[in-house]
């Protein structure tokens, strides 16, 4: 499903537990608020295919909840994301809210690496960012915050 603003969000399978429109508007949004514009391509499935492309691209044999490639710009952009719904599904429950929430949560920290945002050496700029944009956007707390906390 492409937003209207020009990103675009994949759905593997369609899943019986997450409503689509609300998550591809919210890939609308992020573009073009966070991304000042710039489009982006979101994959939800599964994490098989999260541990797959985790081991291929960054050597670590394990499923994880959210991966970013960065583009070269080209056209404006800014690359793509993946996101396991099998993660996204545990998360929501571990941290008591929707699934929904925990795609977008995971969305917004896929777009901020897409920005060149790195919280594994920014010291904390990435963090501020993230909390700053989970308050605009009615988020609850994100992956920083879970792992600092």
């Amino acid at each position: 499903m492409t937003t209207p603003d020009g990103s675009s969000v994949t759905f593997r399978r369609s899943p019986a537990t997450l409503r689509q429109t609300p998550i591809v508007k919210f890939a609308g949004v992020l573009e073009r608020e966070v991304a000042k514009g710039r489009a982006f391509d979101a994959l939800i499935t599964g994490d098989s295919e999260l541990r797959r492309l985790n081991r291929d691209f960054r050597g670590k044999d394990y499923a994880t909840d959210v991966l970013s490639f960065p583009s070269d710009g080209a056209n404006g952009h800014l690359g793509d994301i993946a996101i396991s719904l099998g993660r996204a599904r545990a998360q929501a429950r571990e941290f008591g809210h929707g699934i929904e929430q925990e795609v977008q949560i995971l969305m917004l920290h896929g777009v901020l690496h897409l920005l060149g945002y790195d919280h594994e050496s920014d010291t904390g700029a990435m963090a501020r960012t993230e909390k700053r944009w989970r308050s605009k956007l009615g988020l609850p707390n994100g992956l920083i915050e879970r792992v600092g906390s």
